[in-house]
């Protein structure tokens, strides 16, 4: 006897989903009320993976230089070895590089260097997808490297690490790319909020300079991301301020004039410590000639010997930059301390060290600007502030002048300092710092990483036509027909055309050179005139709209636009010869491939692969005038 089918309902209950609900997953992929359960889940992992970090870097400073924070130590020893000196910072980076150099290289080469560009990548061209191991390992780096003596900072390593857990989190729950971007900006979101206690700056970092976006959607996600770091973060590491600084106050309106140059100069500064560290970075691929793991180490005797004349540059520094804003440098001091930060970044960067450039500009930024404060106050001492008040003020606009995110930078020296009463000012030079690193340099501290491996964040963000403008049309045009003589004739050419894959066929002229294209439909009609035996493929031939190999897509469509679904010929330099066809349907699929760019295959190659057809376009070495066209038999049969 059969089971009735209510009956079978009715013992299966348990495995079927209930009415008006949706299976877990789904219901995490596509609700709001999902996105808002990980958004905290990624916030409470971002603040946690914050105290961990910040309480590596504190094991690591203590082990290899005996001091919480060396950096306002002075030439002392370390006493766990005082027989060595002050000599001992020599090592240190050495011993620091030896560990996490082939950690780094054999684990995620992704944690070398500063961070976030690395994060502005995953979210602009990979759908945000960052390996799981990048969170420990680049916890693990960048903690020896400053532990070590690596002159940078703790926000670029956290907003990875952060960023990471929030794609791992993403891709575990299988979420559609839209989504896991969010998530990243999540991790990042809260792992500045948790490290810097700045649950405002947090959000701000991770739209303007993550997503480079600020939709509802995403921006309510991020903020409930950071406010659950946040408070994780100041139950363990408290709620006091990132800067111990005394009242400061504007003397007159006279002042906002000083501040305008100081946007002017520290700007400026910004702009040239970025090309600094891309400089040394340079120079250090040019010299370093072994094992990249090695090179940590290696390079850490360089760094040493920076750090033995400065040992101001010892590891984040932030004592330093305390004590610089509170007046306790002359001058020259916080010069030679500014340029020391910008030799010593740049040179723990370009060894190969693990770690941040956002508070080695805000540091950079505090001695400018508190150079420029000692300067004003000394020719105006009736009408100025304190220099320590330009000093803060400089930290923002440093951090604007390197990056250009203008809204994070006023928002984030707000929090670092709790400082209302720089806000005006800080606007006013953070405003002109931004404008002018823009005059000054196309690209920002982050994006000019990028863009030295060819990645374009500004078209990657733009969308589809964004995207075009970055694809040649030498990378996705197909193979060309055989052209054929200007004088065959008609009846002659019709099989030709006819087994054409675009109705049409380039002609040839007497001298070989292409002449215009003859289609199917005038083939046709043509042979549908009874008087028609005596004419050739050149009383036929017409001249349709062309591109060349390296125009880009955004600007072929404009030729395509015009022909009716046969697509345009892809001319040389010269316009004489056809090396390729452009149809509708490659636009359309590199518009559809949003995970890499296409790219030619090599001359000579079939070009088909896995089932599927690639473009076969001339190589770098074919002539000019010798087309890479496959012959008629093979465009005929080629798969479709």
């Amino acid at each position: 006897m059969g089971v009735m089918p209510s009956e079978m309902a009715s013992r299966r209950w348990w495995s079927l989903p209930l009415p008006g609900r949706t299976p877990w997953r789904d219901w995490l992929r596509e609700s709001r009320g999902g996105l808002v359960v990980l958004a905290l889940v990624i916030g409470a992992g971002s603040g946690g993976g914050a105290i961990v970090f910040r309480w590596l870097i504190t094991t690591f400073t203590r082990v290899l230089s005996g001091f919480a924070d060396y950096s306002a130590a002075g030439h002392v020893p370390n006493p766990h070895v005082p027989f060595l000196g002050p000599w001992f910072v020599v090592l240190a980076p050495v011993v620091a590089g030896l560990i996490y150099g082939p950690l780094v290289y054999r684990f995620a080469p992704e944690a070398r260097g500063h961070g976030v560009p690395e994060v502005m990548y995953a979210v602009a061209e990979r759908g945000g997808r960052i390996p799981p191991q990048v969170t420990v390992v680049k916890a693990l780096a960048s903690a020896l490297c400053i532990g070590g003596g690596g002159s940078v900072g703790r926000e670029g390593p956290i907003v990875q690490i952060g960023s990471a857990w929030g794609s791992s989190i993403g891709r575990l729950t299988r979420m559609p790319e839209r989504r896991l971007r969010i998530l990243v900006a999540c991790g990042a979101a809260g792992g500045i909020a948790a490290t810097f206690n700045a649950p405002i700056a947090g959000p701000f970092f991770a739209m303007e300079l993550i997503l480079r976006d600020f939709a509802a959607e995403s921006f309510g996600a991020v903020v409930l991301s950071s406010v659950t770091a946040s408070v994780i973060g100041r139950a363990a590491l408290g709620n006091e301020p990132f800067l111990d600084l005394p009242a400061f106050s504007l003397r007159s309106g006279w002042e906002y004039g000083a501040f305008a140059l100081l946007g002017v100069a520290v700007g400026l500064i910004g702009v040239v410590f970025t090309h600094v560290l891309y400089r040394i970075e340079d120079l250090c691929d040019w010299a370093w000639r072994g094992p990249e793991w090695l090179r940590p180490a290696v390079g850490g005797l360089v760094l040493g010997g920076v750090l033995l004349v400065l040992p101001q540059m010892y590891g984040v520094g932030y004592p330093v930059l305390g004590d610089a804003i509170g007046g306790h440098y002359v001058l020259w001091m916080l010069v030679i301390l500014m340029v020391g930060k910008m030799l010593a970044t740049s040179l723990t960067i370009g060894i190969g060290g693990s770690g941040g450039v956002f508070a080695p500009s805000l540091f950079i930024g505090a001695m400018g600007g508190t150079a420029f404060g000692v300067v004003v106050h000394h020719l105006f001492p009736a009408a100025t502030a304190a220099p320590g008040m330009y000093g803060l003020i400089g930290m923002g606009a440093a951090f604007a002048g390197a990056t250009r995110a203008a809204i994070t930078a006023v928002i984030i020296l707000f929090e670092l300092t709790g400082e209302y009463s720089i806000i005006l000012p800080l606007m006013l030079a953070v405003v002109i710092a931004t404008g002018v690193s823009r005059v000054l340099s196309k690209e920002t501290i982050y994006t000019l990483k990028l863009s030295r491996r060819g990645v374009d964040l500004d078209a990657a963000h733009a969308g589809p036509s964004g995207r075009l403008d970055r694809i040649r049309v030498a990378q996705v045009m197909e193979p060309c027909p055989e052209p054929i003589p200007a004088d065959t004739t008609v009846e002659d050419a019709a099989r030709v055309v006819w087994a054409s894959a675009h109705a049409m066929v380039p002609v040839a002229g007497a001298d070989g050179r292409y002449a215009g294209c003859v289609t199917a439909a005038a083939v046709a009609e043509t042979l549908a005139d009874t008087e028609s035996a005596d004419t050739t493929v050149a009383d036929l031939a017409v001249l349709p709209s062309t591109v060349t190999a390296t125009n880009t897509l955004a600007t072929a469509l404009d030729a395509l636009a015009g022909e009716s679904g046969t697509g345009v010929p892809v001319v040389n330099g010269g316009g004489d010869t056809v090396v390729g066809w452009l149809t509708h349907s490659a636009v359309l699929g590199a518009l559809h491939d949003r995970t890499r760019t296409p790219q030619p295959a090599a001359a000579g190659q079939s070009g088909i692969a896995d089932g599927g057809t690639a473009p076969i376009v001339a190589g770098a070495g074919a002539r000019a005038d010798s087309p890479r066209c496959l012959p008629r038999e093979v465009v005929r049969h080629r798969p479709r």
